[in-house]
């Protein structure tokens, strides 16, 4: 197995595909980590109204903002990506709010 090295030391391929490759199982984990907490509030929130919660979503939005400038990331591209991401996990707190409570 290679050896994880900085974006800025590598200077094969293979390096950097096996960097890429180690950052993508991360992130696959904290995303696997987060849809846990989307199952905690669909068990937690007494209605299938409070699932979607507008001020919730822009304040994750206005955070994500603030992180990615601090962090001089593309804001743009990282708004785009936690728009989608807190879509879907909307949509898979929903489901989850209503497959444990009876029809």
């Amino acid at each position: 197995m290679t050896d994880i090295i900085a974006p800025a030391d590598c200077s094969t391929m293979t390096e950097v595909r096996a960097g890429v490759d180690d950052v993508d199982r991360a992130i696959v984990a904290l995303i696997g980590r987060r849809f846990g907490f989307m199952d905690a509030a669909a068990r937690i929130k007494p209605t299938r109204e409070a699932v979607r919660d507008e001020w919730r979503k822009a304040d994750v939005l206005a955070k994500v903002d603030t992180a990615a400038a601090s962090s001089r990331i593309d804001r743009a591209l990282m708004a785009r990506l936690y728009e989608d991401l807190i879509e879907t996990s909307i949509a898979h707190e929903l489901e989850r709010w209503e497959a444990i409570r009876p029809a």
